[in-house]
């Protein structure tokens, strides 16, 4: 964040208040704010805590139960896996460069339509938007489905490294290792015997 970026502060009544406009707002105002790339934080007004994911988080709660989400229960179910696995760190990494190259992919399309169509009026930003939202529903299944083919990529990247790590550290004598020289696989209720 810059140290321009607007601040909104919440209040413990759960209200936001915008301290640019010294008005108070909603979710769909902050919402909004997303749309336009304005830059803001929103922080505890009492505590100064950064609470600006916690917000987005809940926008993207309202857009995935407003009828039309993004995600299916099982793309959803595999991030939550992720969380205290050892490939926490990368998964968000992960996640972001994907989302990076849906938009390149996009801005792509934006252009070769300028291309195209050249600077007719008629395509201008609003008509490209208008455009964009008859395309809305097309739009987030291929998204869905690219994000959840690359989530789906990243398991089994994890689950091909697991693996390897097994193998390779299995033929080391580390007691209590799955595979470790001498453990044999103990019966429910037994000790391994060695």
């Amino acid at each position: 964040m810059s140290a321009q970026a607007r601040t909104i502060k919440k209040y413990p009544n759960r209200r936001l208040y915008d301290t640019e406009t010294s008005s108070y707002i909603t979710l769909a105002d902050v919402k909004k704010l997303v749309l336009e790339n304005v830059e803001f934080k929103v922080e505890d007004a009492k505590t100064k805590d950064d609470l600006t994911r916690s917000i987005l988080l809940q926008i993207i709660l309202e857009e995935e139960s407003a009828g039309a989400p993004m995600f299916t229960s099982d793309s959803l179910s595999q991030i939550i896996r992720f969380y205290g696995n050892a490939m926490q760190g990368m998964m968000g990494g992960y996640l972001e460069k994907n989302i990076e190259t849906f938009m390149q992919i996009q801005n792509k399309l934006q252009d070769q339509s300028r291309q195209v169509y050249g600077q007719n009026p008629m395509l201008n930003s609003e008509t490209w938007n208008e455009f964009v939202k008859m395309q809305a529903p097309a739009m987030q299944g291929l998204m869905g489905r690219y994000l959840e083919q690359s989530a789906q990529t990243f398991l089994n990247m994890q689950n091909q490294l697991t693996a390897q790590t097994r193998n390779l550290w299995g033929n080391f004598p580390f007691p209590g290792f799955p595979g470790a020289p001498g453990e044999t696989k103990k019966e429910d209720g037994e000790e391994p015997k060695a």
